[in-house]
């Protein structure tokens, strides 16, 4: 049996500095929306997502999305939802602040994202990830994704190639 990533990468702690280890991991709140919508913005400068899209995902999905809060502003999330029939959970978006970025936070998002699907008895976990965004797709290979197939042509509109990515539990 493969170990399971938190086996593989235990912790990020030893590679983190102090500001890193005072962000507390929490699930979002109403309150946090326009800060949300700033990460987001952040992180995706090109096409972040509207403030209604977060608003709505909040509104059907606020208990799937964790946030890294510093006490004063977010500097990271998580957007996870699973389908109806409780098989597959789709990671819909992963955003740490630029300032932030290489020091393990998308890592720890993602690590307890795995760890609440498989306490939830979830078997698949699917991401879509750009092709050009090799930070990302490593990040998703350590964790045992793996592709499948080739690059999704348009797969969301004209333009917007996608890896289609899975980690079944």
């Amino acid at each position: 049996m493969t170990a399971l990533p938190e086996k593989r990468f235990p912790s990020t702690a030893d590679r983190t500095d102090r500001t890193d280890r005072r962000l507390a991991m929490r699930g979002v709140v109403e309150a946090d929306l326009p800060e949300l919508h700033r990460v987001d913005q952040e992180a995706f400068p090109e096409e972040p997502y509207h403030y209604f899209e977060l608003r709505q995902s909040y509104d059907i999905h606020g208990d799937r999305i964790l946030v890294l809060d510093d006490g004063q502003k977010l500097h990271g999330y998580v957007l996870f939802v699973t389908t109806s029939d409780g098989y597959v959970n789709w990671v819909k978006s992963l955003a740490v602040t630029p300032e932030l970025r290489g020091r393990g936070l998308g890592r720890r998002l993602m690590l307890e994202v795995l760890r609440r699907l498989r306490a939830e008895g979830v078997h698949q976990v699917r991401l879509t990830v750009e092709p050009t965004n090799a930070t990302a797709i490593t990040l998703y290979q350590s964790l045992g994704f793996s592709f499948e197939g080739g690059v999704r042509k348009g797969y969301f509109g004209p333009g917007e190639d996608r890896f289609i990515m899975a980690l079944g539990l």
